[in-house]
């Protein structure tokens, strides 16, 4: 069954957050990953949050999407990413 990682953005220093997804994509690609949809909060209709932007990955599979998130390749990156922004991801597997 597919899985998505939905990435919530809040960024830091926009040219280093350029940087990040650039390097992101390849090893996104490698483990069969797709960017599905990117997008920059506008407004909370229900509840209450901060402002973020948003990133959804479509991975195979949950596997493919752990492989990836751990992999060297991925992990190597990290410290770019954690001065680019402050991340959060999470992990759903695809119903139906």
């Amino acid at each position: 069954m597919p899985a998505l990682v939905i990435a919530e953005v809040r960024p830091r220093a926009a040219e280093k957050l350029g940087e990040y997804s650039a390097a992101a994509a390849s090893t996104i690609a490698a483990f069969g990953g797709e960017f599905v949809h990117r997008g920059k909060f506008v407004e909370a209709l229900s509840g209450s949050t901060t402002g973020h932007g948003l990133g959804i990955i479509r991975f195979p599979d949950l596997q493919a999407a752990k492989d990836w998130f751990m992999s060297p390749e991925y992990q190597a990156i990290v410290p770019l990413r954690e001065e680019a922004a402050d991340m959060s991801f999470r992990l759903y597997e695809v119903a139906g």
